[in-house]
């Protein structure tokens, strides 16, 4: 397999700059917001601009741990804006979003991992905007039940934690997390609070198996997670983990019917899906299918 596969057509991006790509840039940079859109570099952030949305990113922008997969910064993070919360929330009010994905650098740092900031974060948006749904894509709080606690108790409409990989490539890809330590997590929130959605995501590209993405589509099942989203695995630079190959839209494809079968809720699987592209669709069909 080469080192260097050449990116195929079905990986090129559209970018469309629309007006709202710029009223959401402006808005993000005048209320000192960070958004995972830019900080991760996704490929989609154009698109998620375009119809005035995007996902927020708090308690910083430098990470504590050392994946070889992200592009976010890491080293020593900075103090907690206290303000940050209530900024969100403006952004969500002003931006008049249906559904808010809000997610963190990993705060080892920090005692509760950023759990109390990510309550505070999702209460100042009910209070604010109570019409929107809110999504967290949150750390592993490094498995502490009091952590995982606070913010399910805060009731985000989903709770999403990446998996993130196969568990074979874990060190190479994820040191300082735990495979084991992740599933727990998905599980233990459906037992604080069945009614919320439980949500994952994978990466694909790296080096895994179709054999190996089933078992741990079925390790996430058994976990009670609800949705999953697939995506094909991009790495920002020379430096990040090496690519092992473009999947094809047709196994994406499979991957999806793979995951339905399974018993999973929701799925979504292309080439360029990514952990919050299109969360709101998913959300909100899964709430007209619970009335």
């Amino acid at each position: 397999m080469s080192q260097h596969p050449r990116k195929p057509p079905w990986i090129k991006i559209q970018h469309h700059r629309n007006e709202d790509f710029h009223e959401v840039g402006k808005m993000i940079q005048s209320l000192h917001l960070h958004t995972v859109c830019e900080e991760a570099n996704c490929p989609n952030r154009t698109e998620c601009y375009g119809n005035k949305t995007a996902t927020f990113l708090i308690l910083g922008s430098v990470c504590t741990r050392q994946c070889k997969f992200c592009n976010v910064s890491k080293g020593t993070p900075d103090a907690i804006d206290p303000q940050e919360p209530q900024h969100v929330a403006q952004a969500c009010l002003h931006l008049n979003l249906e559904h808010a994905v809000i997610t963190s650098v990993t705060r080892d740092d920090l005692p509760d991992g950023g759990a109390e900031h990510f309550a505070q974060t999702i209460h100042a948006v009910r209070e604010t905007h109570p019409s929107c749904s809110i999504e967290v894509l949150t750390p592993d709080f490094q498995g502490s039940a009091s952590a995982i606690a606070a913010v399910a108790k805060a009731k985000p409409e989903v709770f999403n934690h990446n998996i993130e990989t196969i568990p074979r490539l874990y060190q190479q890809v994820r040191p300082g997390a735990d495979y084991k330590r992740s599933l727990h997590l998905l599980e233990y929130v459906k037992t604080l609070n069945p009614s919320i959605l439980t949500k994952s995501g994978l990466m694909v590209g790296l080096g895994e198996s179709p054999k190996e993405v089933e078992s741990t589509l079925r390790d996430l099942h058994l976990a009670q997670c609800d949705a999953v989203t697939i995506g094909q695995y991009l790495p920002p630079g020379k430096d990040y983990y090496p690519l092992a190959d473009y999947i094809h839209p047709q196994q994406f494809e499979e991957y999806r019917k793979m995951a339905l079968k399974i018993g999973f809720k929701h799925v979504a699987s292309s080439p360029l899906t990514r952990s919050s592209y299109h969360a709101k669709n998913m959300v909100h069909h899964h709430q007209k299918e619970e009335v």
